[in-house]
């Protein structure tokens, strides 16, 4: 199996040897989406030379310290894309396939925005 070693800060105990759990919950929504997208993209015979997505979030003041909402921000980089391409492949990965994404959508509002780069 894999290890993961997550950590907090220094200025809570920690000793910063790995990361914090929220942004393993960004992590996991980039990463499944992502493969989704990308896996779309080539049935349709789209070449792209690159995708990063950045995902944002809002926590709330007050303990339990959840997120308040998500937005995913895709990057996508290459020559001459479709963007309606791309905007289906999202669509199709936010709508049916992401199951983490679907996952999430139970407990907060998640957005995305497509960027060509």
């Amino acid at each position: 199996g894999h290890k993961l070693v997550l950590d907090a800060t220094p200025e809570v105990g920690g000793e910063d040897r790995g990361p914090r759990p929220k942004p393993l919950v960004m992590v996991a929504l980039a990463g499944c989406t992502g493969m989704d997208v990308v896996s779309i993209l080539k049935k349709m015979r789209v070449e792209i030379e690159g995708l990063e997505i950045k995902v944002e979030g809002n926590i709330s003041e007050e303990h339990p310290k959840t997120f308040t909402e998500l937005k995913l921000i895709y990057e996508f980089k290459g020559k001459d894309l479709p963007m309606d391409k791309l905007k289906k492949a999202v669509e199709m990965s936010d709508e049916k396939y992401c199951g983490v994404s679907a996952f999430y959508k139970k407990a907060v509002p998640l957005s995305y925005e497509i960027r060509l780069g």
